[in-house]
């Protein structure tokens, strides 16, 4: 009895499904043969130069983007200890780590807005007893069960969902280029922070040096003051100058662990980390004798703040599409299927079946304007973005010309510098030899003293000024990740449980 009772119920649910299958095929047909609303996105060809005007001045190659030598500039300073942190900045910096949680909610949303285009199926099941009361009723116990399936669809004739899933696919692009741009900010600021701590380290050490030499030259003062050849106001002023020398030697130790501290900081570490590593002072990376850029055209490609904005563009033209598929019918296609019994055993049985199928239209008629004003709306945000785009382009254009200029600037400050402090020293050993043999009055002594210390002071600075000038167009070049690394980065991250 139980297996002629269940045939007949197969059978109906098939005949069902392959009726709901046929209208649901029919709902695929009317979505296929009809495109997305809405303007179709073409990347914008920014205007590149051919070259780069401040080339020649910095005396760099231009040649073709490798982005396998931009993605680690840094080995190329040959300071070990500045690799060390980059490194380790890029596994534990807390920037980095904020951005990868960005990336992994945009791939989030990229997955939902594409789930949008699916049906939705939802079981149930259910089960009541009641009871009426003597008073109103029979007294008669009832039951009642159900259990079932139901499916609803909403077919994105108009490509509303579609365009949506095209948005979502290019925020997420964009939120990928965005990290990559965090990297290589990430990777320049530890560079430069490392930098300017050598740079005080050095100056702390020259103004220390300088200290050893004025104080030899206030005991010569007191020599001479005692032997009555000169006053003591040659004593008193070669003390000012050793004191004022001495005062300087706070502010740079200041210096010197601010960056540390700074160091630290983009490293995720608590200040006072990195003590034991850079304590000894290894002085200031040098420029490599010969720096390659890439081309203009080649640079924009490799900038990921450029991709960004142009992906940011490109979902915002996807947004237009949405909005103006508001304007046409939409469509759903509901169905339900199940079992309902006034008993458990009674589903097995052939009238238990419930089921149906429903579709609906909807189209706007009248409102208010609400709609087209969505859709200007949505369209001065897409301008808006090709404005930004355009706006990036240029800056990152003139970033690399400044940094090109800035570095031509830098070395022929340090030329020049480096003369005039060869030339300071030579002055300054002629003036105490001559003061002491009684030649010359002590403010020359002094004055030769404080231009030694100054120029040693500005050499330095200028040093670190010219590296800096580097690490900022490696920067500008958006040197410092490769789209290769960044494959195997995106896999390893997609496939993390």
């Amino acid at each position: 009895m139980k297996t002629s009772g269940c045939r007949p119920l197969a059978t109906d649910i098939a005949a069902f499904w392959h009726r709901a299958t046929a209208l649901l095929a029919a709902f695929a047909l009317l979505l296929g043969g009809c495109a997305a609303v809405g303007p179709n996105y073409t990347a914008p060809e920014p205007a590149a130069p051919a070259t780069w005007q401040g080339a020649a001045a910095a005396r760099v190659a231009v040649s073709p983007a490798k982005p396998v030598e931009l993605a680690s500039w840094w080995r190329r300073l040959d300071d070990p200890a500045l690799a060390e942190l980059i490194d380790q900045a890029l596994q534990t910096s807390l920037d980095l780590r904020s951005a990868r949680a960005r990336l992994r909610e945009a791939r989030a949303r990229r997955a939902l807005a594409g789930a949008n285009r699916f049906p939705t199926v939802t079981s149930s099941g259910a089960a009541s007893i009641s009871k009426n009361g003597t008073e109103t009723g029979t007294g008669n116990t009832r039951e009642r069960y159900s259990a079932g399936f139901d499916a609803s669809w909403e077919p994105d004739v108009f490509g509303s969902a579609r365009r949506g899933e095209e948005a979502a696919q290019a925020d997420l692009e964009s939120t990928e280029a965005n990290l990559y741009a965090t990297q290589v900010s990430l990777v320049a600021e530890v560079a430069l922070n490392y930098v300017e701590l050598r740079a005080y380290q050095d100056r702390l050490a020259i103004a220390q040096a300088n200290v050893a030499s004025q104080a030899e030259t206030l005991q010569l003062a007191q020599w001479r003051a005692q032997a009555g050849l000169v006053s003591a106001l040659d004593v008193e002023q070669a003390r000012s100058n050793l004191a004022q020398t001495r005062a300087q030697i706070p502010t740079l130790e200041t210096g010197a662990t601010e960056a540390q501290h700074r160091l630290e900081i983009l490293l995720g570490q608590s200040p006072g980390a990195l003590t034991g590593r850079l304590s000894d002072p290894t002085g200031i990376p040098r420029v490599p004798a010969r720096v390659t850029v890439s081309i203009p055209a080649d640079t924009l490609r490799q900038r990921p703040d450029v991709r960004a904005a142009e992906r940011q563009l490109a979902a915002e033209t996807a947004r237009v599409g949405v909005a103006e598929a508001a304007r046409y019918p939409s469509f759903n296609l509901s169905g339900s299927l199940g079992l309902e019994a006034l008993s458990l055993g009674g589903l097995a049985g052939a009238g238990a079946l419930a089921r149906g199928v429903a579709g609906s239209i909807a189209a706007p008629i009248f409102d208010a304007g609400r709609i087209r004003q969505q859709i200007e709306i949505q369209t001065a945000v897409q301008e808006q973005a090709f404005i930004a785009y355009q706006s990036t382009v240029l800056n990152a254009l003139a970033e690399v010309e400044n940094t090109l200029a800035a570095l031509a600037n830098t070395r022929e400050r340090q030329r020049n510098l480096i003369e005039a402090v060869q030339a300071a020293r030579s002055a300054a050993t002629l003036a105490r030899q001559r003061y002491s043999s009684g030649i010359i009055d002590f403010q020359t002594v002094l004055d030769t003293e404080r231009s030694v210390l100054n120029l040693e002071d500005n050499l330095k600075s200028s040093q670190a000024e010219h590296i800096s000038a580097l690490i900022r167009l490696y920067k500008a070049l958006g040197g410092g990740w490769s789209a290769s690394a960044a494959n195997v980065a995106t896999s390893a991250q997609g496939n993390r449980p």
